[in-house]
């Protein structure tokens, strides 16, 4: 208050509780990849990062699936080199070959919501006219740094580009998590995830840990393996995904027996898928039902259809359940031995013995697998960054709970810059740790019976300061602080005694 000059009565109100720390949102992932649209009001949204809440507000501004195109080809079982058989009619083998650019974004953000996803931020790269690039891909996230509210960074379509291509991407993100920003983690799909580990191609795991590199691991998070999911359901397909429709009907007249110019109502229906452009929209339904009753082999193919754009890589699926973890239970706990919604089964079923180089290996590059269990579904069961070997950021849950804790502290000191540099202000700063931190102490956050057991905040000349950090400007803030772990091995011992009656 200013000097008193008047004759009066003057007011002097006095805060009687520190500031308050309030603490950040912890599951904000950003997603980058190529979209139907990118459009609000008129108004490009591309290559910029958008916020949406909702499935439907990602339509809104995004747009819908991508029009999957397939071909069929007759191939030959014996023949070394051929495409993997997908059908049989007769005596001939047959394989869908996916013709179109395989945009696998909007599947992933269905996984993502389907999964508990919320709040998130979209950064669409292109539609689904361009081909899928490692610069645009890379070039944009320059862009997040202007960003501060996301706390996760996930690139579906990272693995649809070459080996090195997403070798080089994942490095460049967990880059940008762990040294640009250092308040983000990444979540990175494993290259060829849909693959077991002694396939003929390489073991894909031994592949990921190579390409990635070792910086930045412990702001990185996998998983292990790709995920049979059932977002694409039969009614989302019809022959009109088939390239060339004239080759379904052949493989429809073989399956029957009937040539070309039969008369018969089967060949009727088949007459049709010579040139589809004359039929309108309400035949081609009707059509599409009428094929599903004639033909077996129909169904057989869009069943194939169906299974291979419903193989997915689990990234996306991961963050939705990082964000209903939190929300049910908090940022401490670690996102493991939960079910992964909207999966048939992973690919690849792994056992216990195949687990342990996954989970535990000297390179210290865990990878957490996603595993089936007998009348519990499909569980998340690992719960490691990539830095496997650190006794500090092992586990993702102290990782992200630091992170939580930095930027939320980090925030609400933002206030007391060019404020005196005093015993006043540091009790002032003090007391508003330790609330903020007593209050993540009760929800169960940090690990001790007490707080004094569970944080300690120290700030002072002598204690964290010198003189010279006084007259430079300097307040110094040191908070230790216990964080929970996870119970991952749990051993019982079992021992007989003797017969007491």
């Amino acid at each position: 208050m200013g000097a008193m000059k008047t004759p009066g009565v003057y007011i002097v109100e006095k805060s009687a509780f520190p500031n308050s720390a309030v603490e950040v949102a912890t599951a904000v992932p950003v997603f980058i990849g190529y979209t139907e649209k990118s459009v609000n009001g008129g108004k490009s949204l591309k290559n910029k990062p958008w916020r949406i809440t909702s499935l439907a507000e990602y339509h809104q501004y995004f747009g819908g699936a991508p029009t999957s195109k397939f071909k069929i080809e007759k191939i030959e079982p014996a023949t070394e080199g051929v495409p993997e058989t997908d059908f049989i009619v007769k005596d001939s083998a047959y394989s869908l070959q996916q013709t179109t650019q395989h945009y696998t974004f909007y599947y992933n953000m269905l996984m993502f919501f389907c999964n508990g996803g919320g709040p998130c931020f979209i950064i669409s790269v292109g539609n689904y006219e361009e081909e899928i690039e490692k610069e645009k891909l890379e070039s944009i996230i320059e862009e997040l740094k202007k960003e501060q509210e996301p706390t996760m960074l996930i690139i579906p379509e990272a693995v649809c580009l070459k080996a090195e291509d997403c070798f080089a991407l994942q490095q460049t993100t967990m880059k940008h998590c762990g040294m640009d920003m250092r308040n983000r983690i990444a979540i990175l799909d494993v290259y060829n995830g849909f693959k077991p580990r002694n396939h003929p191609d390489g073991d894909c795991i031994a592949s990921f840990r190579e390409g990635i590199g070792k910086n930045f691991l412990d702001f990185s998070v996998a998983y292990y393996p790709w995920l049979n999911t059932s977002i694409v359901q039969d009614r989302d397909l019809s022959f009109e995904n088939i390239e060339d429709p004239k080759s379904l009907a052949e493989v429809i007249r073989e399956e029957h027996g009937i040539k070309a110019d039969a008369t018969s109502p089967v060949n009727e229906e088949l007459k049709k898928l010579d040139d589809i452009s004359v039929i309108d929209s309400s035949e081609k339904g009707i059509l599409n039902k009428t094929l599903a009753m004639l033909s077996p082999t129909f169904n057989t193919i869009i069943a194939e259809m169906k299974k291979k754009l419903n193989l997915l890589p689990p990234a996306a699926a991961m963050a939705g359940v990082y964000t209903m973890v939190d929300n049910t239970r908090g940022v401490w706990k670690a996102p493991a031995n939960v079910s992964v919604a909207g999966v048939i089964a992973p690919v690849i079923n792994i056992t216990h013995e195949q687990q342990e180089d996954l989970n535990v290996t000297i390179l210290g590059k865990s990878i957490n697998a996603i595993r089936p269990f007998i009348g519990e579904g499909t569980i998340v069961w690992g719960a490691r960054t990539l830095d496997g070997n650190s006794l500090d950021w092992r586990y993702i849950n102290v990782r992200r709970t630091i992170l939580m804790l930095e930027e939320s502290i980090k925030l609400a000191a933002k206030a007391f810059v060019f404020e005196n540099n005093t015993a006043n202000t540091w009790i002032t700063v003090k007391g508003m740790i330790d609330n903020f931190l007593t209050g993540i102490w009760k929800r169960g956050g940090l690990a001790g019976s007490s707080p004094a057991d569970a944080f300690e905040v120290h700030i002072g000349l002598g204690d964290t300061m010198t003189p010279e950090d006084i007259l430079e400007g300097i307040m110094r803030i040191t908070v230790l602080v216990a964080l929970i772990r996870p119970a991952e091995f749990i051993e019982i011992t079992f021992q007989q005694q003797m017969q007491k009656s």
